[in-house]
């Protein structure tokens, strides 16, 4: 069974990151990781408090603004300073936890790697274990760095997405009401259909998404695996010229070149199909949220304060329900760099003859990384 089979690449990838997991929890039994990660949550709550205030502002300034009361707006502009101010404050101590946990996470799992790699002098033999290149130091500076960079931002911004949706479709569902449409003489009401719509939407979006996006994990690995075979002939024909050039170095360097720059416009071309979704969805939302708002605002059942607030809320949640749309190419990037240490780890076992019990028999081998077909 060859890498390429799919069955073959997914007990592969499942088992690197298993084999990743089982390292890098080891932070997590550090209570200033706890520590951080309720700070963290702390400020998200805190956040979302705000926001909701936000939208309310939304509701009253724009009501004040229909009724053209000088002392109504102004006072509404002092509540949007505080409400700013305490906004970027929160987003300020947000932005150090945030990046004090990823910093201490990866020095953290870095001096494992290191550790394990100068043991019985592993650095030696690694480069032979199956006849393969484990690239050992471009995984262990660049590859656990991305490892332990996106998870924190990724949870995060999952939890934020998930309490604000939760707080933001009541606000949808309270402010929109029900949408009446004649038919045939007569009259239905549907009920929270600024809900439907917003659901309606952000499946579609995220639907997308997955589709465009299906193959990004796999053109990241490729890229990242081309970038590490790249720096790791360049070091050899260094080593190699200091005693006695090679006539065919150029050639090597010149066709792991040609190799990187194939991965980076097959990147290059996933990047541009999955803009079209996400920077679609940012410049529609907005406008779809207001146009759903619309027939309610001509037929004078809500205000144009009411209008905007509900128009306010359906971004919220669209922000929310497209996490994945959003975050997708970060989520592919770190997959890709969290499956790398786990090979390299399980090359560790495998000098050692210590394969983890965890391990399934048919993922003991260490397998090259995917190459481009």
């Amino acid at each position: 069974m060859t890498e390429t089979d799919p069955a073959s690449r997914y007990r592969t990838g499942r088992a690197a990151m298993r084999r990743f997991w089982q390292t890098a929890r080891g932070f997590w039994h550090r209570p200033t990781a706890w520590a951080l990660m309720a700070m963290l949550a702390v400020c998200v709550i805190l956040q979302l408090i705000v926001q909701y205030r936000l939208n309310f502002w939304n509701r009253d300034f724009f009501n004040a603004l229909e009724a053209r009361d000088g002392r109504q707006i102004w006072h509404q502009a002092r509540v949007l300073a505080a409400l700013a101010a305490s906004s970027v404050t929160l987003a300020i101590i947000a932005v150090w936890g945030r990046m004090t946990f990823q910093r201490l996470w990866r020095d953290w799992l870095t001096h494992q790697l290191i550790t394990s790699w100068l043991a019985d002098q592993r650095y030696q033999r690694l480069g032979f274990v199956n006849g393969q290149r484990q690239n050992p130091e471009y995984r262990i500076t660049e590859d656990a760095r991305l490892a332990t960079d996106a998870p924190i931002d990724l949870v995060v911004g999952l939890l934020s997405s998930v309490l604000a949706a939760s707080v933001f479709i009541v606000v949808l569902w309270n402010v929109g009401g029900a949408l009446e449409i004649r038919i045939w003489g007569g009259t239905i009401a549907v009920p929270g259909y600024l809900v439907i719509a917003s659901v309606v939407y952000a499946s579609t979006t995220t639907l997308g998404m997955m589709v465009i996006g299906r193959n990004m994990v796999e053109v990241i690995e490729n890229k990242n695996q081309a970038e590490a075979d790249f720096k790791y002939v360049v070091a050899r024909v260094n080593t190699r010229a200091t005693l006695a050039p090679q006539p065919e170095d150029a050639s090597i360097l010149a066709t792991a070149q040609t190799e990187v720059i194939h991965q980076w416009k097959r990147l290059c071309g996933q990047h541009m199909r999955t803009t079209l979704v996400s920077h679609g969805n940012t410049l529609l939302a907005p406008v779809v949220g207001l146009l759903f708002c619309a027939p309610n605002y001509v037929a004078g059942t809500v205000s144009l304060g009411e209008v905007t607030q509900a128009a306010a809320a359906f971004v919220s949640v669209q922000g929310a329900f497209n996490w994945l749309v959003d975050n997708y190419p970060r989520l592919a990037e770190w997959l890709s760099s969290a499956y790398r240490v786990g090979i390299l780890l399980k090359a560790f076992d495998e000098l050692d003859g210590q394969v983890s019990a965890s391990m399934q028999p048919e993922t003991v081998e260490i397998r090259p990384d995917p190459q481009p077909t």
